[in-house]
């Protein structure tokens, strides 16, 4: 069900998408050719010629828009997150249109001897009015959603039959979704403590066997079942009893405590399979994230080399050769692989010592070596892990195998980080959390970052990474 308003959601954005891009096209004409606020240096140019684009128009935002994550199911922004992922969307995609527009030759005018083009700041005009118009969209269709729920119109009543951890959860995730229309009314547990009080806010109404006669009193449109696994007999009988009301009757099963990542309902010939650890970087996502890596890091290599060429001479004059640090991580589905770091320590740093975390004014330090930390310098060399594939721009840090071993033992979700590819910064690191930090702090950091990864979230820790996140006091 909440999927199915999702998608509903999602649809209506889309259609509000393209209605405002429409409009945005049309004002953009009027803007440039009706009442210019350009002044024209040429005739005004054939609508139908404008016409022809706009089927292309109508494609290419909406998909630059689907991969932005802007109908993904389930993804709740802020107004300013979404504007600004609508304004990179944008941003985008008018580039994408703009190369379009460069091959595209419109067949000659009768009487024209030069060949079309189109008007520039007609193309800087729509971007404009696009996002301010999608922008104005979506916060309408949210204002229409929200007297909707105001109103009551169509509300959902859930009954949760549970009220342990487990009914707690789902509870507090209907409960998430109240744009939605979902109304927990209530829950049914045999624990004579909780009858008659409150779990979270929500009334416990009674026992369980109380289930088929609450149906029709209370209006219930769905019941969910969230009873631990040894109590199979009593869901048993509770199933037969409240299959004859007309509900719907949803079983979820135990294994939240299992679960490190979204659960997703998958098929094995015809048997339902439930993945406890669906990541969404998959299919496309990831290569398309890949191809910004690559691009990326080749990108930043370039044009940094002549600062890699200054830093690799100053720590040759301090403290000789050699220049680089290599040192032993781990990184995607746990393999490990070499990172490359400027050297910021004294030659044989741990030989006495073994694998130990660096700290504050570590005396093992250079002085050159200090600066670097500072301003997270050391870190440039792994573009080059990032360009063959070890590596991604974004993503959490990678560790030593040593401090994975020891780190997998005390926090058992810890080996999810390893479910995508470790990254130069990520949401812990721009957070704060790096270093010699609390590691279940980064590791929570990094688990969000895993759950709602998109492109838009990417280039927002790179922006703040920038920003923010070079002047840091690592160890």
């Amino acid at each position: 069900m909440i999927q199915q308003r999702h998608r509903l959601t999602a649809t209506l954005n889309l259609l509000g998408d393209l209605v405002a891009t429409v409009a945005a096209f049309l004002g953009a004409w009027v803007l440039r050719f009706e009442i210019p606020v350009i002044p024209l240096t040429k005739n005004v140019p054939e609508f139908g010629r404008y016409l022809e684009v706009l089927p292309w128009v109508a494609l290419v935002f909406p998909v630059v828009f689907h991969f932005h994550g802007l109908y993904q199911a389930g993804r709740r922004r802020s107004r300013v997150d979404e504007a600004l992922t609508i304004l990179l969307a944008v941003v985008l995609a008018t580039l994408i249109l703009s190369g379009l527009s460069t091959w595209y030759r419109p067949a000659l005018a009768p009487g024209s001897s030069e060949p079309f083009t189109y008007s520039r700041a007609f193309l800087a005009i729509f971007p404009v009015l696009e996002v301010l118009f999608v922008v104005g969209a979506r916060n309408g269709l949210r204002a229409l959603r929200h007297r909707a729920r105001i109103a009551g119109l169509h509300p959902v009543r859930i009954l949760v039959v549970g009220a342990g951890q487990l009914g707690r959860e789902v509870a507090a995730k209907l409960q998430g979704h109240r744009e939605l229309g979902f109304h927990v009314v209530g829950f049914l547990d045999d624990d004579p403590n909780k009858q008659g009080g409150t779990c979270d806010g929500i009334r416990v109404l009674g026992p369980t066997r109380a289930a088929a006669e609450l149906v029709p009193e209370l209006g219930i449109d769905q019941i969910y079942v969230a009873l631990p696994l040894d109590a199979h007999r009593r869901t048993m009988r509770l199933l037969q009893e409240v299959g004859r009301e007309c509900v719907e009757i949803k079983l979820v099963p135990d294994i939240l405590q299992y679960a490190t990542l979204r659960a997703a309902m998958e098929d094995l010939d015809g048997t339902p399979v439930i993945n406890l650890a669906q990541v969404p970087l998959q299919g496309w996502s990831s290569m398309l994230k890949r191809a910004i890596d690559f691009f990326g890091a080749l990108a930043g290599l370039l044009v940094l080399s002549p600062l890699f060429g200054l830093i690799a001479l100053a720590i040759w004059l301090q403290d000789g050769r050699p220049i680089f640090y290599r040192q032993e991580r781990m990184g995607l589905d746990g393999r490990a692989f070499m990172i490359w770091k400027f050297r910021s320590m004294r030659r044989q740093a741990e030989a006495t010592t073994g694998p130990v975390w660096a700290v504050r004014d570590d005396p093992r330090r250079t002085r050159l070596g200090t600066f670097l930390r500072q301003w997270s310098l050391d870190e440039l060399p792994q573009l080059w892990n990032v360009l063959i594939g070890e590596m991604s721009l974004v993503g959490p840090r990678p560790e030593r195998p040593v401090f994975v071993r020891e780190f997998k033992q005390k926090l058992p979700q810890y080996m999810v980080r390893h479910r995508v590819k470790a990254g130069i910064t990520g949401w812990a690191q721009v957070h704060g959390w790096r270093g010699n930090t609390s590691i279940r702090k980064r590791l929570e950091y990094d688990l969000y970052y895993i759950e709602n990864w998109s492109l838009a979230l990417d280039f927002k820790i790179l922006w703040m990474t920038l920003r923010v996140g070079l002047r840091q006091n690592a160890y």
